[in-house]
């Protein structure tokens, strides 16, 4: 993780928050279970542990709570109001995480495989780059322009990761995507 420190995690879902947040890249710390809120409400007093407090760059703070949407009950949503009010109160951002996307999901995974440093003996980051020099082109185009196309595509991994290329993550990642250069719009 971007904070240099390991972060556990009690579900597959709070994983995934986890690598979106080290994807983001501006994450300096991620405090789990960061504190207990008990609060009052029509039933008398409740407790509630929020799952993840994050710290970007910026010192902006955003608190998470993460639930798939099936398993959320009417008790939980009161939780998270009042951690949504909390959050509030003292000026950071509050998010449900219920669910992801599959595609951003299994693009993330095939990104975070390539996070790690990587040697690029045969010069084919240069290369790519190379290609996004004039404009976006498609994912395919990007690494048929090296020598190694094959091996060009851990390295086409490592430099989306490393936030050195861009890509829509709103659409899967393949051939076809479009890559563009962190330096132009996209």
């Amino acid at each position: 993780m971007s904070t240099g420190r390991l972060h556990g995690f009690e579900s597959l879902e709070e994983r995934s928050l986890l690598v979106a947040l080290d994807f983001a890249g501006t994450v300096v710390e991620v405090l789990p279970q960061p504190f207990r809120l008990r609060f009052e409400t029509a039933e008398g007093f409740s407790e509630h542990i929020p799952d993840f407090l994050a710290v970007f760059h910026d010192g902006s703070r955003w608190l998470f709570d993460v639930r798939p949407g099936p398993l959320i009950k009417e008790r939980d949503e009161t939780c998270f109001a009042a951690s949504g009010e909390a959050a509030l109160a003292v000026g950071w951002r509050y998010s449900v995480v219920t669910g992801w996307r599959s595609h951003v999901l299994s693009v993330l995974d095939a990104l975070s495989a390539q996070r790690r440093p990587l040697e690029d003996q045969l010069g084919l980051q240069d290369w790519m780059l190379e290609a996004l020099s004039r404009g976006s082109v498609t994912f395919g185009e990007m690494v048929a322009a090296t020598s190694l196309p094959v091996v060009a595509r851990a390295h086409a991994l490592h430099l989306l990761w490393h936030r050195r290329l861009g890509i829509d993550l709103s659409r899967p990642l393949g051939d076809h995507s479009l890559v563009w250069s962190v330096t132009e719009s996209g």
